[in-house]
Formats: C-alpha cells, sequence, structure tokens
C-alpha cells in the first residue's frame, strides 16, 4: 500500500480530513446560471466578465489555481499583473456564448499537471503573456468570425511571439489534513529580463450577507505578528475557525472586502464599505492607494510580490496555509524549522514523491512513458476539475420571485425543482465552460475517479439520487440552465461498476450502498417508463438525451411536423437501463432474496422493448435494406417514416447487451425457470432479440441479452468499422462520413433540415453552438461501444470475428476490435512518428515547443478525421475516460478475460494477474 492509499484509508475509516482543502474553487462562477438575477434569463449578460472584479458573488466563488475548504468559506488563488493590463489577471477570461462564433470559450492557456485524489500534492500551470492581454481583440475579432471559420485564438493574437511569456506553477503540498504548503514558480520565457506582480490572495465567501448569517458573525482576516522573515495574515471564522497564513519575506498586505463596489456597478446604491471588492485591483493597478485598508484588516487580503525575473530565469514564493499558530514558533527557533524554511522543503519533495508513487501503483507497467504521463494528467484533470457546488433552489427561486408554493409566482426557469439543496463537491464536466455538474457526465465521471478514489466516485453517484438532488417524480437533474432536460440514463451501469471496483478492492458488498441506489434508480427508471413512453409501448422518446444537434431536429422542441420522435438511442438507452436493473437485483439477491422478483422483472422488461424496437415493417426502427437502425418519426396521422441518419443513434442499439455468467443463473433460480416459462408462453418474444436461454449459451456457459441478433450485429458492425463511414483513424465518429457526400434532406412545409458530415466545429447554433455530435469522436460513447464489444467478446469468444477495418481482409474478433478502437482513441493524445500529438493540431507552439508539448488537454470532442482537439478544452471529465482505457487494456488480456468473465477487467492492481474472482467468491 502506498503512502497516499494509506491517506485515502484514514479519510475512509478514521475521518481524517485529508480531502477537507481541495481544488473546489470554480474557474468561473460569472455568466452561471446561479448568478443570474435578470428578468429574461440572459446568464451571460446579466453577471459579466467586467463586473466580476468588482461585484460579490452570491453562490460561490472563483480564482486562478484556487483552493478551498469543503465549503468554499475560505479561499486562496493566485492574482498576476504584467504591468500592462488594465485589471489585475484574477480569473481566466473567456467569450461568452453570444461574442464566440462557435459559442462561449475561454482564452487562456492553463494546464492542471497532477493531483493525488487527497489533494496532498497538486500542480497547476498558467502562461501568463508579458505583453497587455488583448480582451478587446479577441473579443471583437471573434465576433466578427462566422461559424464556418476557426476560432480566433490567443496565441493568434501575437501576445506569445519571441516566447514573451511567463510560465506560472503553482504547487501545493500538504504537511497535514490542515497544513498547506504552497509554492508558486515563475519562470520568464522571453529573451529579455521582465517584472511581474504575484498576488497569492486569501478571501472569505460572501456568507455573511443578511439572507445567510447575522452581521455579528461576519469573518475576519487581519495583519499579524509572526515568525522572522514572514508576513502573516491571521483567518477567523464562526464556522471555520482559526488558521494562519504565512507569507515569505516582507511582501506589503493588502486588505480589503469581498463586497460589491455599487460606486462602479450600481450607482443609486451605497457601498456597504469604504473597501470592497475590486480594491486591490485599483491600488496595483492605478496606484489608489485609498482603496485598501490602511488598518490591516478585512475579508479580502493579498500579498504583494514585485518580482524581477531575468530572461530564462526563475523565481520562487513560498507561502503556508495552516492552524498552527505563530506562538509555537519562538523567536530563536531554528530556521529550517519555521513553516517556511527547510522543513518546507522536504515535505513538498516528499509529497511529490508519494504522488509519483501513487501513479505507479495504479498505472499499467507495460505502457509507455507518454502513455503513462498522459494517464497521470487525466487522472489529475478529473481530480482538479472537483467544484464546491452550492444552490439552494427554495431561496433563489423565492429571490426570482418564481417559488410555486408561494402566491403570486411567476414561471421561470427550473421552477419545478424548488425542493433541490446542492452544496457539495462535484466532479464538474470544465469548470469554466461548464461549471456546473451534467448528470450523465458525471456517471462517466466515475469511471476514472474509481481508479483512483473509488469513495469520491461512489459518492457522486449517491448525490445525484439523493432527494436533495433526485426530484420526488424519479427525474435526474440535468444541469443548471435546465434541470428538467433529459439525458441518458446511464447511471445505474455506473453504479454496477462502482460496486464491481469496490467488491475487487475489498472483497466486500456494500449492500446498504447498493439497495438504496437501486431504489432510487427504481424511482428514475419509473419516471421514464411514465413520461417517456408516450403510449406504453416500450419504445421512448427523451428529447435531448445529451447529444445536442445529432439528429434532424433539435430534440428538445416540439417537431415541425408535429407528432413525436420515437428514439432509437433513447429505446436502446432504456434497454441497457433495464439490463443493468437486473444485475444490480442478482447482486442484491445474494444478500436478500427479496430482489430476485425484481431481476425477474428488469429481465422481462428488456425483453418487452426489445420486440418493440425490433418489430419488423415499414413503421419498425430496423432498416433491412441499410442494415441500421434509425429514429421514427410519428406523424399526427399515425404514419410513420425512418429518418436515415446513419448517426451515433443507429449504433447504440448493440451496445444494448449484457452477458449472464453462471454464477449469476445460480443466484436466481426461481426468476430463470421465470424467463424459461415466459418464453414458451410467448415464443415470438424470442424471435426479435439475441438468441438466449438454455441451447444457447456461449464460451464458459455463459448466457446473453442482447437487443441485436448476430446478424445485425454483424450488419452494424462492417459499417461502424468502415473508414469510409464511422470508424476515424481517432475512434468512432458520431456521424458517419457517408453523409459527406450524400447529406441527409427531409422538408416540412418550405422549410429544410439538413444533416451534413461536419468533423469540425458545428456551424449552427443549435444548444449553443458549441458541441457538435455530426461527425466529431466523442468519448463516453466510444467508451460505451467498447464496454458492448467486450461484452460480446465474453459470449463469443473466437467463434465472432469481422473485417477491421472493413474491406482490409483483417478478421479480429471483438476484444480485438475494442482495443483497436481504444488504441485509435489513445491516439488522439500521443505522440506519433513525427513527435506530432494530434489533439493539438496545427498549432506549431503545442507541437515543438519543448515547454507546451508535453502539457495536454482533454477536449470535449474531437474532429473526425484528424484528431484535434474541439469544444471545451479542460473537459477532463469524460474525456478523462481514456485514463481508464490505458488502465483496462493495459491489464488485461483476451485469453484471461475468457477465464475469469466480467469480472476480469475490475482487477485492483494492474500489475496483479491473479484470479479476482476469489473476491466475489468470499463476498458470496
Amino acid at each position: 500500500m502506498t503512502i497516499e492509499h494509506s491517506r485515502l484509508k484514514e479519510a475512509r475509516n478514521q475521518n481524517v480530513p485529508w480531502k477537507k482543502w481541495g481544488p473546489y474553487l470554480s474557474e468561473r462562477q460569472w455568466g452561471t446560471v446561479r448568478e443570474d438575477y435578470s428578468e429574461s434569463g440572459d446568464a451571460w449578460n446579466y453577471f459579466t466578465h467586467d463586473q466580476a472584479r468588482s461585484r460579490a458573488y452570491r453562490w460561490g466563488e472563483d480564482g486562478l489555481g484556487g483552493i478551498s475548504d469543503d465549503e468554499q468559506r475560505l479561499c486562496f488563488a493566485l492574482a498576476l499583473w504584467n504591468g500592462k493590463d488594465a485589471i489585475l489577471k484574477e480569473r481566466l477570461f473567456g467569450l461568452n456564448n453570444s461574442e464566440g462564433n462557435h459559442g462561449e470559450d475561454v482564452k487562456e492557456y492553463y494546464f492542471y499537471l497532477d493531483s493525488t485524489p487527497t489533494h496532498s500534492y497538486m500542480k497547476y500551470l498558467y502562461k501568463y503573456p508579458q505583453a497587455a492581454y488583448p480582451y478587446g481583440d479577441l473579443v471583437e475579432t471573434n465576433r466578427r468570425r462566422g461559424r464556418e471559420e476557426f476560432e480566433y485564438e490567443l496565441l493568434d493574437t501575437g501576445v506569445f511571439d519571441q516566447d514573451r511569456y511567463f510560465d506560472v506553477f503553482m504547487e501545493y503540498a500538504k504537511q497535514g489534513p490542515e497544513d498547506i504548503l504552497v509554492q508558486i514558480t515563475v519562470f520568464n520565457r522571453g529573451p529579455e529580463a521582465a517584472e511581474l506582480h504575484v498576488l497569492p490572495t486569501l478571501w472569505f465567501r460572501n456568507d455573511w450577507a443578511s439572507w445567510v448569517a447575522k452581521p455579528s458573525e461576519k469573518p475576519s482576516l487581519s495583519q499579524i505578528e509572526g515568525p522572522a522573515g514572514t508576513r502573516v495574515v491571521a483567518v477567523d471564522h464562526p464556522e471555520l475557525g482559526t488558521y494562519y497564513l504565512y507569507c515569505e519575506g516582507d511582501a506589503p498586505l493588502l486588505f480589503t472586502d469581498n463586497e460589491t463596489n455599487n460606486a462602479r456597478l450600481f450607482p443609486s446604491f451605497p457601498n456597504a464599505s469604504p473597501y470592497v471588492k475590486d480594491g486591490i485591483n485599483d491600488y496595483v493597478v492605478h496606484g489608489q492607494s485609498d482603496k485598501v485598508n490602511p488598518e490591516q484588516h478585512g475579508t479580502k487580503v493579498a500579498a504583494h510580490y514585485k518580482l524581477k525575473v531575468d530572461a530564462g530565469q526563475c523565481r520562487t514564493i513560498k507561502l503556508c496555509l495552516s492552524n498552527r499558530a505563530p506562538t509555537q514558533y519562538s523567536k530563536q527557533t531554528n530556521i529550517d524549522a519555521l513553516p517556511l524554511g527547510q522543513e518546507f522543503d522536504l515535505t513538498l519533495s516528499a509529497r511529490l514523491r508519494d504522488a509519483d508513487e501513487f501513479y505507479r501503483a495504479v498505472t499499467p507497467p507495460e505502457v509507455s512513458a507518454d502513455t503513462a504521463n498522459l494517464m497521470r494528467q487525466a487522472i489529475a484533470g478529473m481530480l482538479w476539475s472537483k467544484q464546491f457546488y452550492f444552490f439552494e433552489a427554495d431561496n433563489w427561486l423565492e429571490e426570482h420571485h418564481a417559488h410555486p408554493l408561494h402566491k403570486g409566482s411567476r414561471a421561470f426557469r427550473n421552477r419545478e425543482w424548488f425542493h433541490m439543496i446542492n452544496q457539495d463537491i462535484i466532479s464538474m464536466p470544465d469548470k469554466w465552460e461548464y461549471p456546473w455538474y451534467a448528470a450523465w457526465d458525471l456517471a462517466f465521471h466515475t469511471l476514472p475517479l474509481a481508479i483512483v478514489d473509488p469513495d469520491f466516485a461512489k459518492t457522486q453517484m449517491e448525490l445525484m439520487l439523493h432527494g436533495r438532488y433526485l426530484h420526488p417524480s424519479g427525474q435526474l437533474p440535468a444541469y443548471e440552465w435546465n434541470f428538467s432536460d433529459v439525458n441518458p440514463p446511464v447511471h445505474a451501469w455506473a453504479t454496477l461498476f462502482l460496486h464491481r471496483c469496490e467488491l475487487t478492492l475489498s472483497g466486500e458488498t456494500d449492500v446498504a450502498f447498493l439497495k438504496s441506489a437501486f431504489n432510487k434508480l427504481l424511482l428514475n427508471f419509473t419516471w421514464w417508463v411514465n413520461r417517456k413512453d408516450r403510449y406504453g409501448r416500450n419504445v421512448f422518446e427523451g428529447g435531448f438525451l445529451g447529444l445536442d444537434n445529432i439528429g434532424v431536429f433539435d430534440r428538445s422542441a416540439p417537431l415541425p411536423t408535429g407528432g413525436y420522435l420515437e428514439q432509437a438511442d433513447g429505446t436502446a438507452w432504456m434497454a441497457l437501463f433495464t439490463q443493468n436493473m437486473g444485475e444490480l437485483a442478482v447482486e442484491l439477491a445474494a444478500h436478500d432474496p427479496t430482489y430476485e422478483d425484481m431481476a425477474f422483472k428488469f429481465i422481462e422488461h428488456f425483453i418487452f422493448i426489445a420486440s418493440a424496437m425490433n418489430q419488423p415493417g415499414d413503421d419498425g426502427m430496423w432498416d433491412e435494406e441499410d442494415g441500421f437502425y434509425y429514429d421514427l418519426l410519428r406523424l399526427p396521422d399515425g404514419s410513420a417514416t425512418r429518418l436515415k441518419v446513419r448517426s451515433m443513434v443507429g449504433l447504440l442499439p448493440l451496445c444494448a447487451v449484457t452477458v449472464v455468467e453462471q454464477w449469476q443463473r445460480e443466484r436466481i433460480p426461481n426468476a430463470m425457470t421465470g424467463f424459461l416459462a415466459r418464453f414458451q408462453q410467448m415464443p415470438e418474444l424470442l424471435e426479435s432479440i439475441h438468441p438466449t436461454g438454455p441451447g444457447h449459451f456461449g464460451v464458459a456457459e455463459r448466457g446473453i441479452i442482447a437487443l441485436v441478433n448476430p446478424d445485425r450485429l454483424r450488419r452494424i458492425l462492417t459499417k461502424m468499422l468502415d473508414e469510409n463511414e464511422f470508424l476515424s483513424p481517432y475512434g468512432i465518429r458520431s456521424l458517419s462520413k457517408f453523409h459527406a457526400q450524400h447529406p441527409f434532406v427531409f422538408y416540412a412545409g418550405n422549410q429544410e433540415y439538413r444533416v451534413d458530415y461536419l468533423p469540425s466545429e458545428s456551424n449552427s447554433g443549435m444548444f449553443g453552438g458549441n458541441s457538435n455530435w455530426r461527425g466529431p469522436v466523442w468519448m463516453p460513447v466510444n467508451a460505451i461501444i467498447i464496454r458492448a464489444l467486450l461484452q460480446y467478446y465474453l459470449y463469443y469468444g473466437d467463434s465472432f470475428k469481422i473485417e477491421c477495418p472493413t474491406g482490409s481482409g483483417k478478421l479480429m474478433n471483438l476484444f480485438e476490435v475494442a482495443k483497436e478502437i481504444e488504441t485509435r482513441l489513445t491516439r488522439i493524445f500521443l505522440r506519433d512518428e513525427q513527435g506530432k500529438r494530434p489533439v493539438y493540431g496545427g498549432t506549431t507552439k503545442f507541437q515543438d515547443d519543448p515547454h507546451w508539448r508535453d502539457h495536454i488537454l482533454f477536449y470535449e470532442y474531437f474532429h473526425g478525421d484528424n484528431g484535434a482537439g474541439l469544444g471545451a478544452s479542460h473537459q477532463t471529465g469524460w474525456t478523462g475516460l481514456v485514463a481508464k482505457l490505458i488502465q483496462l487494456f493495459g491489464s488485461l488480456d483476451p485469453e484471461q478475460m475468457l477465464a475469469e468473465g466480467k469480472m476480469a477487467g475490475f482487477r485492483a492492481d494492474p500489475s496483479n494477474k491473479t484470479n479476482p474472482a476469489a473476491s466475489r467468491k468470499k463476498s458470496k
């Protein structure tokens, strides 16, 4: 067990607060729904980046490379000034949705380089130009560009020419749970000496406003005497307690208050304090000495360091945030034992060694150094993307005069979610572009997170299923722009995955967790059946379903034709949902036999869904001529037409597959008897699905339940593995390249609706215009496809082989096909034969510069032909799945998988070649 694993164990078993402090600070609080109090719901323009330096937030805080406690009462982050900008660099800048030609987009270069799961060591890099930051140029140039043009990026402005910029590294190391060391290292990459103002900043989230607390409970920061060679800030918070910030050297401490500067933004209202949020900005940038408190106290403080850094050289600043008081250090104390002395350096080095040891333990030993670096940075990005998310819908709706239980309430966003109380650390998709949780993203986040912190991954599922989140109707909240939107039901699958991870690690089943999750998921399943199966025919709608612009129409809006869509992906997701619930019931039946009936109920429901989805004829989703599934448009007159778009929608039915191990059948003998009786009673049900039951067992007597039969599976895979259709050099495309030459066109009245192959960004504003499912490669659906292929392999073994790529003459079994897709996905990020990373496309700086090329960004999606990163640049969220794929295929071989079955993929130690079935047997 590594030292970091010991910390995780202490946090779990002894409540040692190793995770109390972490990177829980958002990177954008402005422009969010939570901070929007406009009449129109225009969140982006109600609270802008320009206002953020002067305006106190209501529901959270943001900052540069920052940390906070787990309730975000006290925050620490970095501010910078190059002497030329009109404002301090206190937060990341980006375009709002209407300013960018492809929607909102951060215009900064920053990297999550490292983190352990307890955040005992973290490393972050921000690249800051020495020239004035081109705020206006970025806004105006992007605003002029059309959707068919490339985005105008910060590198395009020329501010990084001749390497005239600073690399600012931030490292955090925990000497103890409440003792955090901070080291800031500034490199001047330019050809000449340059000055940089560095302002490590500490402040309180404004939780003393009248709606939260009494004025007497206002926290305070104040300067006190400290050990020689330091400046010290005392922190006093009525709930958090007392802490101290030790700052190296004699840098002046600048105090102000985290209060809105009404005089600047809302002149008709007086300032609550003469010292306001932007006071430090005005002091440093404009030299206004009266803007900071000369009495050296407030609720926001920065230590002001002025560094002259020679060309090619670096300067370092040390700080420590601790609950250890200065009185513990006498004037005679050896300087090495002081909070910023030699002990600091030893601790920082030790935590880095701990991190190295930890990642060696979780990384497959056979992988290359480049692949190991990729996996480590992917997980670091996942861990850095944790955020404190605060939203009390009851208060928020009351403040918007929209609470449905109160008299005179008005129609407004999210009013039916008045029960919500969100006040937790949650894994975000991207803390700038998407600084709010997205329910189906979060399910995928748990897979890579479980590699390093299964406990945190499990709490994420527990949150989404908790009564403070889950609607009383059983609906899961989608995302804050519209909690009522509908995302794919993947949470039962994630719950099952986390259960099996824990079972392999500990040999024990958390029955309470499984029962609680199962019961809440049952509510969600019932919501789906009641709300999205319009006529009770086991075919589902769903609307949005997370795939944005993949359809012919906006699937969240009424159809221009009238009628409704029967969605192949919605129905396939529900088929997989029933399989996952059936498997969860089988697990619970080992501890409570009453769950055997639920296993029967869900597998029976799967059969009914399969029968409905696979019904023959012109009004079915399966097109026999094309060998593909399509959405079905049901018109008001009852007629139906297939919308023949070859997209991920038609691939998802092959993902509704689960093998049934012999030990699973043995757990539910009564249910198995019921299945056989049902098939004898209704033999036609068997005609619509993959052959199953006695006489149809595969390798190791495994059974199978799957939507598609062997013939349809082969026909779908033939298209999926065709490089002229779905198979990109970098994974499976979301839309077939077939549509590059054969666009799908549909007319409703005089309006043309068109679907073209668009391997890059979207050419429309649908769903904000900042994502595109019409050609690019997306990691989560590729992961679901890989999971399905491995399930089929467990059943078929080497008896099912297919050309991969189609037309190549090269036959592969389905394990090999899954591995081929994984290889193509990881290829996006790895150096090729020329030393280039496809993710960075033609950006020379990222490809060739030694200070850039090994820092990896995990984009939202990837160009369908060349693998270049697109969309949100820090969506390590589900793109972090690449870490799980590396771990899985780095520690699994096909023979092992056939021998060990579905538990083979849950090995705790990537170097452990023993049979994990022993853990299952122990639990059983």
